[in-house]
């Protein structure tokens, strides 16, 4: 009987089952933030952009982490449809999770679908408004769609906080920004 009851939660659908609030690491993502705005060199700001990916990656749960995982494998390997599907499930079960929605929007970015991937980018900022990712993203997806004037905007927000993103090299006039 031991073996049926993970096989019971496995099968149950995620909408039965509730997810936690994702692990708390806001002290850490502003002090991480603070670090790299402080940089002087790319090099001092890698092992700080490290560590930002892995406390968003960090899922509410083992259901939630194992759901991520399967999207992000799916779009690592080029199957965008199959990594919006592991994704929807991610952002059903845990709505409330940031980076739902941020790695969907990723997807949704890689297949050119430009409209909603900056509606799961514009969610992704309105639970954490420092994810300099969705930031840099969302500049990005703008550009995509032909509204440069915002693209630039979004990219200089996310260059405030980290100003060693490879995206610097798309501002239009980096020497007049206050970057």
């Amino acid at each position: 009987m031991k073996c049926m009851i993970p096989l019971v939660v496995i099968a149950a659908p995620l909408s039965a089952v509730a997810c936690p609030a994702a692990p708390d690491h806001t002290a850490r993502l502003a002090q991480i933030i603070d670090d790299l705005g402080a940089s002087r060199t790319h090099q001092a700001s890698r092992p700080l952009t490290q560590e930002l990916w892995e406390l968003w990656l960090d899922a509410p749960d083992p259901i939630a982490q194992e759901i991520l995982n399967e999207g992000m494998a799916k779009r690592e390997s080029f199957d965008f449809l199959g990594a919006r599907d592991a994704l929807d499930a991610l952002v059903e079960y845990c709505p409330q999770y940031a980076e739902g929605y941020n790695q969907r929007a990723f997807a949704s970015f890689l297949s050119r679908d430009y409209a909603v991937a900056l509606a799961d980018l514009d969610k992704t900022l309105e639970i954490m408004p420092n994810h300099i990712a969705a930031m840099s993203g969302r500049g990005l997806t703008l550009l995509g769609m032909g509204r440069t004037e915002e693209g630039q905007e979004a990219l200089r927000n996310a260059l405030r906080l980290n100003p060693w993103l490879a995206e610097r090299s798309l501002i239009d006039d980096p020497i007049g920004t206050d970057i």
